[in-house]
Order: structure tokens, then sequence, then C-alpha cells
């Protein structure tokens, strides 16, 4: 259909005009960009970012990724700063303010204020010769041609090189930060890194169900413990809890391949000795990987001779860990 030819066209016209846009932001990082992030890092205070209309919603973006990465920022629009928020700004904060033409009535009234606080202001602009440009410390330069929308009106191109910027800048200082992947985890503890990382098997075993029979124990006792815990296995244990061994689904199947008359058998019969195991303390995700390099989906917990418990790969997908 023609229309959807003209959709697909213009989509694509509108993401290489971006591209394009983009790509050139690359002549703008220099020594004065350099400047900017050693100052940052040796601020005792925060980045304050703030912005106008569309380079508002890129400054909350540009805030969460400096956060999460290690540099404390906090947010504040232009225009409630002239209503009271300027109490935010503390004596160490840096301002950072986005805007694409630096000249915007809102502007011109807030960089006074902004000035007169004595703090370093950052200007992320696409016009050098603007006001806001004029008047700051250190200017990000975000000069794009044209918007995207077909009459140069709707922000487009101008707040993605804003966010561009804003994460170069946010990497830029990660890498000087020698930010880890470990860091990144204690400020994403509900994230699949942060619970790799800090999630042990022992936060994801439940003790409710502990399947475990003894070795004397028949089959039919053995399916009944299997199908009543949904684990899809069951220890083979002593009377002190030692483990001797561990029978699964698939021993039952390989069982009854063999012989159809199980009467006389017990789970010692069919048990497998010296199960894979993992420790209560070991990570969550070593246990995944245990499983995996074995074809396994669930591992016996044990400390030394001693069952604790069972874990089963299901139990490491609801949590979000694979």
């Amino acid at each position: 259909m023609k229309d959807f030819v003209d959709i697909i066209s213009n989509a694509k016209k509108t993401i290489l005009s971006e591209a394009e846009s983009i790509s050139l932001l690359v002549d703008y990082i220099d020594d004065s960009f350099a400047k900017i992030v050693n100052l940052i890092l040796q601020s005792k205070g925060r980045i304050v970012v703030t912005g106008i209309g569309k380079s508002a919603h890129i400054a909350t973006k540009i805030v969460a990724t400096l956060n999460s990465t290690g540099t404390p920022a906090v947010f504040m629009h232009a225009t409630e700063a002239i209503h009271g928020d300027l109490g935010m700004i503390q004596t160490d904060d840096i301002v950072l303010c986005l805007s694409r033409s630096g000249n915007t009535a809102e502007i011109k009234v807030l960089v006074p204020l902004l000035k007169r606080g004595g703090n370093v202001l950052i200007a992320m602009v696409s016009e050098k010769d603007s006001y806001l440009a004029q008047h700051s410390d250190y200017i990000i330069h975000s000069y794009v041609e044209r918007e995207a929308c077909p009459y140069n009106l709707a922000p487009t191109t101008s707040t993605t090189a804003q966010l561009v910027l804003g994460d170069a800048l946010a990497m830029a200082l990660l890498q000087q930060r020698k930010f880890s992947p470990e860091d990144f985890a204690k400020f994403h503890p509900g994230g699949s890194l942060g619970k790799r990382m800090y999630l042990h098997v022992s936060d994801l075993m439940d003790e409710s169900k502990k399947p475990q029979v003894l070795p004397n124990q028949s089959i039919s006792e053995v399916i009944m413990e299997i199908s009543s815990k949904r684990l899809g296995a069951t220890a083979v244990i002593s009377d002190t809890q030692t483990l001797l061994g561990v029978i699964t689904d698939g021993d039952l199947r390989r069982m009854l391949e063999k012989t159809s008359d199980v009467s006389n058998l017990r789970a010692a019969d069919i048990m497998t000795k010296n199960p894979k195991c993992i420790g209560s303390d070991e990570l969550a995700i070593e246990a995944f990987n245990s499983m995996e390099e074995n074809n396994i989906t669930q591992m016996v917990v044990a400390e030394g001779e001693t069952y604790l418990g069972m874990i089963h790969l299901h139990d490491l997908i609801k949590e979000g860990i694979v």
C-alpha cells in the first residue's frame, strides 16, 4: 500500500537525519569537555541539571544516568527554580543547564539567579552565541543544524543530541572513577546484575520444600515425595541428615524402562550417589552456571555431607537472575 511506503520512508528519513547530526557531535568533544569532566570529578557537591520544556525531560534522564553510574545528581525544573526550587542548590554544586537556543525568557530569568549563587554553570546549548552560552563558565556544544521534524519545529534531533552528550559525560565520569560492575550492582540491587552479585543460594532456597527420603523407603514413597515438593527430585538421606544420593524424575523414567515391577525396589537402589551440590553461601548465579554446565534443572544444597535443601532452575528464572 502507498501509505505504508510513505510511512516507512518517513521513519527511515527521521532516523538517518538524526544519526547524521549525532555523528557530527564528536567534533565538539575537545579539551573543554575534558575540563568539565575533571571539574566534576574534583567537586565535593552534586550536579544540578535543569532545563525547560523537552530539555527538562532529557535532563531527568541525564540525572538518572549520572546517579546510577556514581555521580550524584539532582533535577531542578527551570520554571520551578524561580518559584523556590533554587533552594536545593548547595554551595559546592555544579549546575548543568540544557537549552537548544539558550535565549528563552525563562533562561534569561534563571541564569542571573544561578550566577548570583556563585555556582559553576555549564551550558549544554546548540547556539554558542546565545545568552546562556555567553553567561556560562563552560559550554558543552550540542549544535544541530535542524530538527528531524519536516517543519523544523518539534524538538527531535536537538533533544537526541542532548541525550547523547549526557551519556558521553556520564560514561567519561564512569571511566575516570574506575566505576566497576560491582559498583554498578550496588546501585541496582533490584536488577539482574545486582541480583547476580548479591543473591545467595540461601536467599532462594525454600526450606518448606525440602524433599527427602530414607534409603529403605519404597519407590511409591519416593514418587509421592517428589510430586508433593514439586522440584523434580528428592534427596536420599540418613537418619542424621547425611546426604547419600539424589533421585530425579529422570531416574524414575530410566527405572521404568528397565522393569515394571518396582515392588521390591527401594530408594537406595535407584539413587545417584555423589550428586552435584552447592553450598548455601554460594552466589545463586553459581548455581545457575553449574546447572547449565551439567545440563540439570535442580541442585542439592549441602554443607559438607549435611543436606540442607534443594534449589531449582525455576527459582533462579523467577527471581530474574537469568
